[in-house]
């Protein structure tokens, strides 16, 4: 028994807390939210902590903060299944009393042998059973001496058939399974007990959840059966695979959302690129915003096969969304004053810039001049003389401009009659080294503007100093870089 197709639809993301956000947990969340939204629906945020041992809060604080940075605000919760332990004893006590699932007494080192004893012979191990019929007074014989137990939910063998909404039907033999540990004792349900009981109490419609999940569907629909629940529908996410397509290492999987957010990537970026994790739009185009993804959601559009993480995609889609976002957002987004020197300086930079942690390196010498070598001065072949001289006639037609006039366009029209007299590469090569400090940079009319013109006097009159205070380049050196602009 289904839940009704007609159904308002209602999802939830159900973390652990026991590690820090990472990818793909943030998948599943954003395909939940996005199914949500698209669907007038519910997200509910749902903490599943109940492995006392090795649930901390520190993780839990992690993942509600990492949600809300990635902008996947839930409707409800969250709800800790800590919280709820009283629910859960009532529903494996029916099951008890229904006979439907028994105490287990069996060790762990009888369990590993019965395994062993399977694998040998060649079966798929199972719980054999052993205690499924002890007699009620041995039963309360062994917990009144306080023997260590399990609660096992009774498999009947039989044929589980569902719809994946993503895979079609997939069906098990539950023959294949044995009999499952639910509790470690009436208050402390284990995973696939705990999960049925929440999703029905929360009216849960959809299960939007990894593959790895794939194998727990059919013990599920089983207690579901048992308690007599519907079923909600199941559609179950590809593998996050690496670029040679094998499955996800530590180097991502295990990188928590608070990493890539330290590493300088927006969320926006990031939230675009898990989207497109085994998801794609209609058409080409890569670059969507939240609005346009929830547009065009739909899970007849995610794909079976495993998802590829390409981080130079990533890079590139945190680069698109760096250039398109405002210049004072940047500022903030870097604990930067938005005064104009520093807006201007962001637009400047931004364009070459991959990830926000790019700014330091790119535009670090605005801030403070780098202590460079006095042979970055020398453009080609040119002499020191011609170039100490080329620098001081930039310092002249400098000096005479306005505060005021001290823009890109103006300065550019005033120096280029100099560039075009004594060759462009003498010129603006040496102006660009002066202001920069490096080999790679913007051009020297954009630095100026951004540095100011009591900055770029003081500039071009240190290297005039450094290259007084050298010899001649030496004529066998390597050449400077081509000039580009």
């Amino acid at each position: 028994m289904a839940i009704n197709e007609k159904s308002k639809v209602r999802v939830r993301i159900a973390p652990s807390p026991t590690g820090y956000l990472h990818i793909g947990t943030a998948r599943t969340a954003l395909f939940n939210w996005l199914f949500a939204r698209k669907n007038a629906g519910t997200f509910v945020l749902r903490i599943e902590d109940t492995d006392l041992e090795r649930s901390e809060k520190r993780f839990e604080k992690d993942i509600i903060e990492g949600l809300k940075w990635l902008g996947l605000e839930w409707d409800e919760g969250p709800i800790r299944q800590s919280d709820r332990l009283e629910i859960y004893e009532k529903y494996i006590s029916k099951l008890l009393e229904d006979e439907l699932a028994y105490y287990c007494f069996c060790s762990k080192e009888e369990l590993e042998t019965e395994r062993q004893a399977m694998l040998t012979q060649g079966f798929a191990p199972k719980y054999s059973g052993k205690c499924r019929s002890l007699a009620a007074e041995e039963v309360k014989k062994k917990l009144k001496a306080g023997t260590g137990h399990v609660i096992r939910f009774k498999v009947p063998e039989t044929k589980i058939t569902f719809k994946d909404l993503i895979r079609g039907n997939i069906a098990f033999d539950t023959a294949l399974i044995g009999d499952i540990a639910i509790a470690k004792n009436p208050r402390a349900p284990l995973y696939n007990f705990a999960v049925v009981i929440d999703d029905e109490e929360m009216k849960i419609s959809h299960v939007i959840r990894g593959e790895d999940h794939i194998a727990n569907t059919p013990k599920q629909i089983l207690i579901q059966k048992a308690l007599g629940f519907p079923h909600p529908h199941y559609a179950h996410l590809p593998l996050i695979l690496d670029p040679d397509r094998s499955k996800m290492s530590k180097r991502y999987s295990a990188t928590s959302i608070q990493d890539y957010r330290d590493a300088g990537y927006l969320p926006e970026a990031l939230t675009n690129f898990i989207a497109l994790l085994g998801w794609h739009p209609q058409g080409e185009k890569e670059v969507l915003n939240m609005a346009e993804i929830v547009q065009e959601f739909d899970l007849g559009r995610v794909q079976k096969a495993g998802a590829v993480f390409n981080v130079n995609k990533l890079d590139w889609l945190n680069s698109q969304y760096i250039r398109n976002t405002g210049n004072e957002i940047i500022a903030q987004k870097l604990q930067l004053a938005p005064t104009k020197e520093n807006l201007k300086i962001i637009e400047i930079t931004k364009g070459r810039m991959k990830k926000l942690t790019d700014f330091k390196e790119l535009a670090g010498f605005f801030f403070e001049l780098p202590n460079y070598p006095p042979a970055l001065l020398i453009w080609k072949d040119a002499s020191k003389k011609n170039i100490i001289g080329n620098l001081k006639s930039a310092e002249e037609i400098l000096a005479a401009v306005s505060e005021e006039s001290f823009i890109q366009a103006n300065l550019e029209k005033l120096l280029m009659p100099l560039a075009e007299e004594r060759g462009r590469g003498e010129v603006f090569w040496p102006l660009r080294a002066a202001l920069s400090g490096s080999e790679t940079s913007p051009g020297p009319f954009e630095i100026m503007e951004a540095v100011g013109k009591k900055e770029t006097i003081k500039r071009i009159k240190a290297a005039i100093i450094r290259l007084g205070n050298v010899e001649r380049q030496n004529p066998d050196a390597k050449s400077s870089p081509k000039l580009k602009f």
